[in-house]
């Protein structure tokens, strides 16, 4: 490539970020692939990281993980992609080998050089162009008749809302509640709804994110703390036992309290918020209610089901697009859906206009 330098969302430190001039990525290893980022997002995961939330990821660094793109370059080892595929990538990088990919715990590769893109070792997809290390592991190809934006969230919200429904292990007829009616969480919405539940119930603070929760069908019935006593009510409307599963999707004490506090005996409670502080979970009240809690980094081993039920027309997350704008414009970006403003579900980075 004949480009040395690109444009770059960098992370110098808590409260500092800057669109830089950076090297453009070299492939360095035979598994390695370069891919020219097409469409990407920001996440909530990059809000922590900016605000200093997220305290053991080393700067500078690109950030970003949720994205699609196109080969412009292969390692020698790379032998079922060519140049020109159109890839949507795994927000994990992982070698496959080591025991904890063996075990499917992706997230804990001890390859140097895998993790989670711009958040451990490999530099972000808020870029021009990235690297992707031990690329056959990590990228899939879209199917023709499907856009980047139908497949864009499988690398990481779709993902993770799929795994919190999944370890929630619901049966046909359960009452699932999800806290927290954010991106992810309307994607564990979505994926709850695959495994058959009599009903899904929204909880959040934020009205326009309960409305379109209720709007796209993802939700049966939504409950805002603000108004109402969330718990009390989800005892009445469950005879006094509490809901079957909770998916607690923010990461903070008091929706954790809450998906706790609404689950029956009995039940689950699936956890998939990043969580940046402690606090107490209160087992003197929870040992005897054979509660099981799950909690844990997505593991990304169901993106080429996800992408199937995609094609198929089982999942639509498109609604889920409000706000789009070049690699330019991503200080805009961070501050509106940083600060959910205007509305703002996911903010779509396309390429940097020269």
């Amino acid at each position: 490539m004949s480009q040395e330098t690109m444009k770059a969302l960098v992370y110098h430190e808590p409260g500092k970020i800057s669109l830089d001039d950076v090297p453009v990525p070299k492939i360095s290893a035979p598994t390695d692939v370069i891919v020219k980022v097409t469409l990407s997002t920001i996440c909530g995961s990059d809000i922590h990281i900016y605000q200093g939330g997220l305290s053991d990821v080393k700067y500078p660094k690109i950030l970003g993980h949720e994205f699609c793109g196109e080969i412009i370059e292969l390692g020698t080892a790379v032998e079922d992609f060519k140049v020109g595929d159109r890839v949507a990538v795994s927000c994990l990088a992982y070698c496959g080998e080591c025991f904890f990919c063996q075990e499917g715990f992706y997230a804990h590769c001890t390859e140097p050089t895998c993790g989670c893109f711009g958040v451990y070792a490999p530099e972000g997809c808020q870029a021009e162009f990235v690297r992707l290390p031990y690329a056959e592991k990590c990228m899939y190809k879209i199917p023709e008749g499907l856009t980047e934006e139908d497949v864009l969230f499988v690398g990481d919200i779709l993902s993770t809302g799929y795994y919190g429904a999944e370890r929630a292990m619901i049966q046909t007829g359960d009452v699932v509640v999800v806290v927290g009616a954010g991106p992810v969480g309307m994607c564990a919405m979505i994926s709850a709804g695959l495994f058959g539940p009599s009903q899904i119930i929204a909880v959040d603070t934020n009205q326009s994110r309960l409305d379109v929760a209720l709007k796209e069908g993802i939700a049966d019935l939504a409950l805002n703390p603000k108004d109402i006593d969330v718990i009390a009510k989800i005892k009445e409307l469950t005879e006094g036992r509490g809901a079957d599963r909770t998916i607690e999707a923010v990461g903070v004490s008091p929706t954790m309290d809450l998906a706790v506090g609404a689950v029956r005996s009995g039940g689950v409670v699936s956890t998939i918020g990043v969580f940046e502080k402690s606090f107490e979970l209160h087992l003197e009240r929870l040992w005897a209610m054979n509660i099981y809690l799950s909690m844990g980094f997505v593991p990304m081993n169901r993106v080429p089901q996800l992408i199937k039920l995609i094609e198929k027309g089982k999942i639509n997350t498109n609604f889920l697009i409000t706000h789009r704008a070049p690699l330019n414009d991503i200080l805009k970006g961070y501050d509106i859906f940083g600060n959910k403003k205007d509305n703002c579900l996911k903010w779509l980075v396309t390429p940097y206009v020269r």
